[in-house]
């Protein structure tokens, strides 16, 4: 079993336990310890892993850290635990005060679910109050598998890692900015681009005006970008198939949605009858936006239907997460798939009220996993 399934198991199990784990301890031993094994780190052998590793704060003698992964006799990772159920940012300071007073060079504050990373990249042997990578079991990302890594037993290489920290550290903090300023443009960026193509006074009249522009200029080139690729890579797909039997593939795809879609619903009419409308391609990379966090993207296809828009994982409606409604001109519904396979729909006013939704979706995809 290589890492990143071994790292997925462990994020099955989250969801399992966690509900049965009462205290701290509890915690440490039922995740965080797990966690370190599956870093491949030997728990019980205090050469490579110190539980309650003394850091003399001051005059504090005798104060103690979690966990320290140990190297050559010397601590190279403190780890600070809290129950899962806690709020991590609460607890910043506590590992600060270890981390300043020993060797170490980074600092791990973890629930058992969440993992924040954390070195001296601002100033030299005090804490930064930022980490410079979070790491989520319940918010699993395959960029995130390839960072964690590093941090194997294997592979630990105190360099390279501090070469390549800085820049997770701003390109996190910069994607969670862009992020912001495409989902809800702030005034500020509003007008960096509203000066590039208006020579006028931005009033406050012309900044409501320029946000509603940026907003949907936005979503237009996303969906530009997103559509160039979707063809590139339909071409693709298309060239590999040549020479195939397209008609007894056409002919299976048929049959099973009509085994598996309520009565009445017809896909993909012969006489073109379905057509898909751009409100529903931009629904499409919204939803796609949001999946894209729990599962590869090149996993998420959709089909469309006469009835509602099929977000499909792996191209195959035996695995639909979501669908959109979005035929009636009166009223727009995402319908999400639950745990026992059934769905719930929810009104939505607009296409990016879908991020409302994101957890749910993300719980409706994580079972592709």
């Amino acid at each position: 079993m290589d890492f990143k399934d071994v790292i997925k198991q462990l994020a099955d199990k989250v969801e399992k336990i966690k509900d049965n784990l009462q205290t701290e301890e509890a915690t440490k031993n039922a995740l965080v310890m797990p966690f370190l094994q599956a870093l491949g780190y030997d728990v019980f052998n205090p050469i490579e892993v110190v539980p309650e590793f003394t850091c003399d704060v001051g005059i504090k003698k005798g104060e103690k850290v979690d966990y320290a992964i140990m190297k050559d006799g010397v601590p190279v990772i403190l780890i600070e635990c809290k129950h899962w159920k806690e709020d991590l940012t609460l607890h910043d300071n506590q590992l600060l005060r270890y981390f300043t007073v020993s060797n170490a060079k980074f600092g791990l504050l973890t629930n058992g679910i969440v993992y924040r990373f954390y070195s001296d990249l601002v100033t030299p042997n005090k804490m930064d109050e930022k980490p410079f990578f979070e790491f989520d079991l319940t918010n699993i990302k395959s960029n995130q598998i390839e960072e964690l890594k590093k941090f194997q037993k294997a592979y630990f290489d105190l360099d390279k890692i501090l070469s390549s920290a800085n820049e997770l550290k701003y390109t996190s903090e910069l994607k969670s900015i862009i992020g912001k300023e495409f989902a809800n443009p702030s005034p500020e960026f509003v007008k960096l681009l509203a000066k590039q193509v208006y020579d006028g006074m931005i009033t406050q009249k012309i900044l409501d005006l320029f946000t509603d522009l940026v907003r949907r200029s936005i979503s237009n080139y996303i969906n530009d970008v997103f559509n160039e690729r979707l063809k590139t890579a339909l071409k693709s797909e298309s060239e590999s198939e040549e020479g195939k039997d397209q008609n007894t593939k056409d002919t299976k795809e048929k049959e099973d949605v009509k085994r598996e879609l309520p009565e009445g619903v017809v896909y993909m009419s012969d006489d073109g009858s379905i057509v898909t409308t751009q409100e529903e391609i931009e629904g499409f990379y919204v939803v796609k936006s949001i999946l894209r966090q729990g599962i590869e993207k090149e996993r998420i296809f959709y089909r469309d239907f006469q009835k509602f828009f099929s977000i499909l994982i792996d191209d195959t409606i035996r695995q639909c997460p979501c669908r959109l409604y979005f035929n009636n001109n009166d009223k727009k519904q995402i319908e999400i798939q639950n745990d026992d396979k059934s769905y719930t729909k929810y009104d939505i006013s607009s296409i990016d009220d879908i991020f409302k939704y994101s957890e749910q979706l993300l719980n409706a995809v994580r079972r592709y996993l």
